[in-house]
């Protein structure tokens, strides 16, 4: 069975090494490549690959952003996050974002195709005892922002579900709330926490070690 994989960094020299060594291995088919955030956010749900390969930083964006992206579109892409950069706050995002791995770019080629083609087969390279612990502090954590605070107890399992990467229509069903009515509440959450945009809202869950996974209780 030939495992799909799509490739986004800026380096056309790095996508270009990426592909050479999948594709020397039998049983691996690079089926797109991109430099940019929002083109790959577009192709890749339309090419269906098993692995989406993400930088982290590029010149229109973040690959973490657009691996939620495509996490909330297609959750069948396994995605997989290979940077330059060792640090728990993107680590955390890529958690996240539904990431089923993250890497650092110093690993050696064949750790990379093992990487893929463990995530292609549905595992997750995550469950590591660094994102344990990460996780941990989310549920310990305590909440030091009075914009959290201010939230209704309703507008924090809004916020929950967006942190976790879900679309308007994919929390109209988990809380059985119109769309029209999730949209409302996304709308007031970020504007009590003083953003523009969902992706920002999420990055700040997992800075404020905000468990995306627990709610909070009705009082």
């Amino acid at each position: 069975m030939t495992i799909r994989v799509f490739l986004l960094d800026d380096h056309e020299i790095v996508r270009r090494g990426l592909r050479d060594l999948l594709e020397a291995n039998p049983g691996f088919e690079v089926v797109g490549e991109s430099g940019l955030a929002h083109e790959a956010a577009r192709r890749i749900p339309a090419l269906r690959p098993d692995v989406a390969v993400f930088d982290v930083r590029l010149p229109d964006g973040s690959g973490i952003e657009a691996c939620r992206q495509v996490r909330s579109v297609d959750p069948t892409i396994a995605c997989l996050v290979l940077t330059s950069y060792d640090d728990d706050d993107a680590l955390a995002a890529a958690v996240l974002a539904g990431a089923s791995g993250f890497l650092l770019k110093d690993v050696r080629g064949n750790g990379l195709v093992e990487a893929v083609e463990r995530v292609a087969r549905g595992e997750n390279l995550l469950d590591t005892a660094r994102a344990r612990r990460l996780r941990a502090s989310w549920a310990d954590g305590q909440e030091r922002d009075p914009r959290l605070r201010s939230l209704t107890p309703q507008e924090r399992r809004v916020l929950d579900h967006v942190a976790a990467g879900e679309t308007n229509r994919q929390i109209g069903e988990a809380m059985s709330l119109a769309e029209k009515t999730v949209k409302n509440y996304v709308t007031s959450v970020l504007a009590k926490l003083g953003m523009e945009r969902r992706t920002q809202a999420a990055v700040y869950v997992a800075v404020h070690h905000a468990d995306p996974t627990t709610e909070v209780p009705r009082p």
